[in-house]
């Protein structure tokens, strides 16, 4: 783990100080909060962008701790299945690919690339589920399947980059905080 997240790391043994547990407590609280609260919408609800966010601002481990908490709670409401691992691993491949974005300092610094970037993000995480989906529930014909996934898709695009918009300035100023 890095030591600019927690400097006493290394001295007292522990992987995350009790700051830091408190804030990734508070973003599954607010990511568990954000899907419940939206999941009359399809595919509109602020998670994504809140996983996306650490990641720029934390890092992909601190993203997928985030993610694996907070879809794995939010399925015990909702409803937990197969399609759990699914959103696990679609999630996981939107935060990889924002981590490789976060390497590149003009995205770290620019909210409108993040913002585009979490737009298309929507997209990206409708394919993945779209492929593990049809592998797993032996879906013969997979584009006409993707094809009926495109407007929860968009839906999906749109809800990130507003949500996006909305919260990273929040979480930033959060954020520095923790830093």
């Amino acid at each position: 783990m890095s030591s600019r997240m927690n400097p006493s790391s290394k001295e007292s043994g522990r992987v995350f100080s009790l700051r830091e547990l408190s804030y990734m407590a508070l973003m599954v609280a607010a990511c568990v909060t954000g899907r419940l609260l939206f999941q009359g919408i399809p595919n509109v609800q602020p998670m994504t962008a809140i996983f996306l966010i650490i990641t720029v601002q934390l890092g992909a481990s601190r993203g997928m701790l985030i993610n694996l908490l907070s879809v794995v709670v939010t399925n015990i409401y909702l409803g937990m299945g197969p399609w759990t691992i699914s959103q696990l691993i679609s999630f996981s491949g939107i935060i990889g690919l924002f981590a490789l974005l976060r390497k590149a300092e003009r995205f770290r610094r620019s909210l409108l690339l993040q913002v585009a970037a979490g737009f298309l993000a929507g997209f990206v995480y409708g394919l993945i589920i779209s492929v593990i989906d049809a592998q797993l529930y032996g879906i013969p014909a997979f584009i006409p399947y993707y094809m009926q996934s495109l407007p929860f898709d968009f839906l999906h695009a749109v809800g990130n980059a507003g949500f996006y918009l909305v919260l990273a300035p929040v979480l930033n100023k959060l954020f520095v905080r923790l830093l």
